[in-house]
């Protein structure tokens, strides 16, 4: 299947206790159905000190289903993503607006 979501996109969460929140797309999993979206579904993780970073408590975006999200359009609304092809390829354009995303 296509991908809908991917790095970069500006997304906003639908539900869970990040509901609302915006923030751009880290990395993607498709296997798993998950991605990592910036300051979201904050975790502290606590690490040992090195020669290279602080140790200490650090607080580390985990990964949301992507079922929980949704692409911001050119409004700032959530929309829907669809495909159509122009000049012969493949693109993805958000339904309510119909702009290429």
């Amino acid at each position: 299947m296509a991908a809908k979501l991917k790095k970069g996109d500006t997304v906003v969460v639908l539900a869970g206790k990040d509901k609302g929140k915006q923030g751009d797309i880290l990395s993607v999993d498709p296997a798993a159905g998950k991605a990592v979206v910036e300051g979201v579904n904050m975790a502290i993780r606590h690490t040992r000190q090195s020669q290279v970073s602080q140790g200490g408590r650090i607080p580390k975006a985990m990964p949301v289903d992507l079922s929980n999200l949704s692409v911001l359009d050119a409004n700032g609304k959530a929309t829907r993503v669809g495909f159509r092809e122009e000049d012969g390829k493949k693109v993805r354009f958000a339904k309510t607006t119909g702009d290429v995303i």
